[in-house]
């Protein structure tokens, strides 16, 4: 007899202890949708913020890749030009170079000649 009560008595506690933990579920369950409502709308503000934050990320990235791409053009155009410049040096360089042998092919050729010795006499009269 004695174990029939005790199992009696276990079953009641366990239909005792059931019954709390349903209330307990419920009443856990009855506090989140209560405070859901105010924490939906945080949840709502946060995902906007977060929202704004990616769109200004993706904007900011955007405008930093043209940027850069706008330098690397200046870039490569300032090369360009660098070159067209230093051809153009080089090209006077031999010109001026000719010009120099041009104008000592010429002394020599009056100094050969004597005119710039009659030319000194000239100037000395």
């Amino acid at each position: 007899m004695e174990s029939s009560s005790l199992e009696i008595a276990l079953e009641n506690d366990t239909q005792e202890e059931g019954k709390l933990y349903e209330v307990d579920s419920l009443n856990n369950l009855n506090k989140l949708n209560v405070c859901s409502d105010g924490s939906q709308h945080l949840l709502s503000i946060s995902i906007r913020s977060q929202c704004v934050f990616f769109v200004t990320l993706i904007i900011t990235l955007i405008v930093s890749l043209a940027l850069v791409s706008f330098v690397i053009i200046l870039i490569i155009q300032t090369g360009k030009k660098m070159d067209q410049v230093s051809s153009r040096l080089e090209f006077e360089k031999n010109n001026i170079e000719e010009l120099k042998k041009i104008n000592n092919l010429l002394l020599k050729h009056l100094n050969q000649s004597g005119f710039m010795e009659k030319e000194g006499d000239l100037q000395s009269n």
